[in-house]
């Protein structure tokens, strides 16, 4: 784990080095631990007007045309997604918000989050319910019209498990200290299960590890912990440090011992930060698991990864009929490695591990709407360190708040 203190330290120092260039400057005013209630149909574009009951969601499509080694498949066109949300103020102090997802049409119908707010201070809220436990900046901040990248980050959704739904409870909280707010939130959940490697891609995969039964039992009796302490300031940005961990195996069934109990630890860090008027958010992340060695070497007990993204306006303009659209020139780059371990046999590195960069273009025309395009290259190399199989494309798509 010296490699994460290392780069909280870095993120620390970054933080400071922002918050001396960055002065003038107005970023997202919303933690983002708050980010699952910072969606218009709640606000409706004014966050002193909340509403008692609305219905909302946002949907996504987007066309791909990719190419690995010189052999592609064509042209294609994609729903993504189309999400449906359900508020309530049920009072003063309790509030309830659900998100049901369908992706691909009908082919996968999942329901991501079902919550009570139950607030009896603004430092102290307890929350129950279908939660998304805040591992990293993504997870609860997921929203496709948020982002000016049709792809999902890699480390988000194949080193984290983004995006996470789990229930249970825990209590959260912005205290406010000087001209920061810190929020922390602290929750109990199912965790994950067997398949974080009884899984059919054959390596340690905690994405695998999700499972709809996990919302009516756990699997082993023992809760896993998520936890986040987050840094906002308006004016330069936030700094968040989160951790997940718990059992994932079925380790005894009946009152029989089957194995022992085996754990994992996530540990990230997530920046989101304005630099005059450039904007900077990123992601990277760290994971140990015990792992049987009946799996064989395939299966790391270590992954690592991160994502950058950089955006920047280009230019303002108004067309028709339509005022103030922007244009953002983008860039993003990623690494994901799911096997820093070594060969048993010879100490050398085991590799298995993903690199890209995604040049882009998104024409945003309010917080809530964008059409975006992206070029995506990415080179991928195998468990054993083979030449880099090559994959490049283009992709084309909308996304909007409804």
């Amino acid at each position: 784990m010296l490699r994460f203190g290392r780069l909280a330290i870095l993120a620390g120092a970054l933080f400071l080095i922002v918050a001396n260039w960055s002065y003038g400057q107005d970023v997202d005013s919303v933690a983002n631990k708050d980010a699952i209630f910072a969606r218009p149909f709640i606000f409706q574009g004014n966050v002193s007007k909340q509403t008692t009951t609305a219905i909302g969601g946002y949907l996504e499509g987007n066309t791909n045309y990719f190419v690995t080694n010189g052999v592609g498949d064509g042209f294609s066109m994609e729903m993504r997604r189309f999400n449906i949300f359900l508020y309530s103020s049920i009072s003063d102090r309790i509030r309830f918000l659900s998100e049901l997802e369908f992706e691909h049409g009908t082919e996968e119908i999942a329901l991501e989050t079902a919550l009570l707010d139950f607030e009896l201070h603004p430092s102290f809220i307890l929350r129950a319910g279908v939660i998304l436990p805040p591992i990293g900046y993504f997870n609860q901040n997921h929203d496709g019209p948020k982002w000016e990248f049709i792809d999902r980050p890699l480390v988000s959704t194949t080193i984290l498990p983004a995006t996470l739904s789990e229930i249970g409870f825990g209590f959260h909280g912005n205290v406010p200290v000087k001209t920061l707010t810190v929020t922390y939130e602290v929750y109990l959940t199912n965790g994950l299960n067997d398949n974080v490697v009884a899984n059919e891609i054959n390596r340690t995969s905690l994405t695998s590890g999700k499972g709809g039964a996990l919302f009516e039992e756990d699997n082993n009796g023992s809760p896993s912990l998520s936890s986040r302490i987050g840094f906002k300031s308006r004016k330069y940005g936030e700094l968040g440090f989160s951790y997940y961990g718990g059992v994932y195996n079925t380790f005894k069934s009946d009152g029989l011992n089957l194995d022992v109990k085996r754990g994992l630890n996530v540990l990230a860090i997530d920046v989101n930060f304005q630099v005059s008027r450039l904007r900077i958010i990123g992601e990277t992340a760290w994971i140990n698991a015990d792992i049987p060695q009946s799996f064989g070497q395939q299966f790391g007990s270590e992954q690592w990864g991160f994502h950058l993204d950089l955006i920047y306006p280009l230019s303002t303009f108004n067309l028709f009929s339509l005022e103030r659209i922007t244009l953002n020139g983008n860039f993003r780059i990623e690494r994901v490695d799911y096997n820093i371990d070594n060969f048993n046999e010879t100490g050398t590195k085991i590799f298995d591990e993903v690199t890209a960069i995604v040049p882009g273009l998104s024409l945003r025309f309010s917080r809530s709407t964008l059409i975006r395009a992206n070029y995506r290259y990415h080179w991928e190399r195998d468990f054993f360190g083979n030449p880099a199989s090559k994959t490049g494309g283009f992709q084309f798509g909308f996304a909007s708040y409804f």
